[in-house]
């Protein structure tokens, strides 16, 4: 399935006492990849928006091997599970600069029609870009 990664270096407000990642911070690195990932597709989660769809996350999952640090070079490669129905899911690795494994992660979103505020199908657009994959 469609993939991306992308490379983020680690600030000193990400990190705790002891110079390594505060672990509710992950959850914005995927966000991050996730966002690079529809990106690259050529759609963005504003101009989504502006088009009617919202895409909240309704599941999180995060399992931690090796901590992440101050200043490091860290690669979030999201990768699409399966093309989406009314919701969509990510399967996350995040590795550092020497290629260690640091964290696996899952997400589901929904579709949400920003109008009525309920489920919709994922927009055909996106479906139609996908296929093309």
């Amino acid at each position: 399935m469609k993939k991306n990664t992308t490379k983020l270096r680690v600030r000193y407000g990400e990190t705790d006492q002891m110079g390594v990642v505060y672990y509710g911070n992950y959850a914005q690195f995927l966000e991050q990849g996730r966002t690079e990932w529809l990106r690259e597709l050529g759609f963005s989660y504003k101009w989504m928006e502006e088009n009617n769809v919202q895409l909240p996350v309704t599941h999180l999952s995060i399992d931690f091997k090796y901590p992440a640090r101050y200043d490091d070079l860290i690669y979030v490669t999201t990768t699409l599970r399966k093309i989406p129905t009314f919701k969509i899911e990510f399967d996350y690795e995040i590795h550092n600069e020497e290629g260690q494994l640091l964290v696996t992660a899952m997400t589901t979103l929904c579709f949400i029609n920003t109008t009525t505020k309920k489920l919709m199908k994922a927009p055909s657009y996106l479906i139609e870009k996908l296929s093309e994959s």
